[in-house]
């Protein structure tokens, strides 16, 4: 299954069929309710409202490609090694196995909330199949030991374990935060679990593309990408 719009190309017998939700409603009879409580959870975390169901309806193998809306990386995750679930940012979802469900997972912090980047809410994916999550630029694996921790700009995380404490190290000098281009805060991320960052966010990129083009201000400000909008979010949304 997948998000709607993301196959590039099949092959003569796979065949496709727009459900509403994941589809995990099918697998435990929640009926109408059920898929529009999927739905509804889906629609929170950032996802569409239908996905896509790719079958091989023929004798032999078949193939099904998936491509992500921009450039970048296609991330692997095996939920049956991750313990059943994973946490991504809220676009990051793009195609898994038929039975990964896709929900919300809420942050309770009120600092990751207004300053993690991502806001109050990530995608959860439950399940025991192969997920596929889309990010931007170089895609780097750290797995945490237990009180492992790093810190990172806000936008550049990918997935994580649930294992994984995220929070946010607000910047120690108003001098780091107007100049430094990272704003008010990094993000941390403790151990134990995996984590999964990239090095070009999509949002970032969309700013550089912004700032290019002199939506802001003219060619050879001096003010340069100095802004309020920067002086808030660093060089991310």
């Amino acid at each position: 299954m997948a998000e709607a719009g993301a196959m590039m190309y099949m092959s003569r017998d796979i065949k496709m069929e727009t459900i509403f939700g994941d589809g995990s409603s099918q697998n435990t009879g929640g009926g109408l309710a059920g898929s529009l409580f999927s739905a509804g959870k889906r629609l929170i975390s950032g996802a569409g409202l239908f996905m896509t169901v790719f079958q091989n309806a023929g004798g032999g193998k078949e193939t099904v490609a998936f491509a992500a809306p921009y450039p970048g990386t296609i991330v692997t995750a095996d939920l049956s090694q991750m313990g059943g679930t994973l946490i991504c940012q809220k676009d990051a979802f793009l195609c898994a196995a038929r039975g990964v469900s896709i929900s919300i997972a809420f942050q309770k912090k009120i600092g990751v909330g207004l300053f993690g980047g991502e806001g109050f809410v990530m995608q959860r994916l439950d399940g025991d199949g192969l997920a596929f999550m889309r990010a931007g630029g170089t895609i780097i694996r750290r797995d945490l030991a237990q009180g492992e921790l790093i810190k990172l700009d806000t936008g550049c995380l990918v997935a994580m374990s649930p294992t994984v404490n995220y929070d946010i190290q607000f910047m120690g000098r108003i001098k780091n935060a107007l100049f430094g281009g990272e704003g008010l805060a990094l993000a941390t991320l403790e151990g134990p679990g995996a984590v999964w960052l990239q090095s070009l966010p999509f949002s970032r990129l969309a700013d550089r593309i912004n700032a290019a083009r002199g939506s802001s201000q003219g060619e050879g400000s001096v003010l340069g990408n100095i802004g309020v909008g920067n002086f808030f979010g660093g060089n991310k949304s």
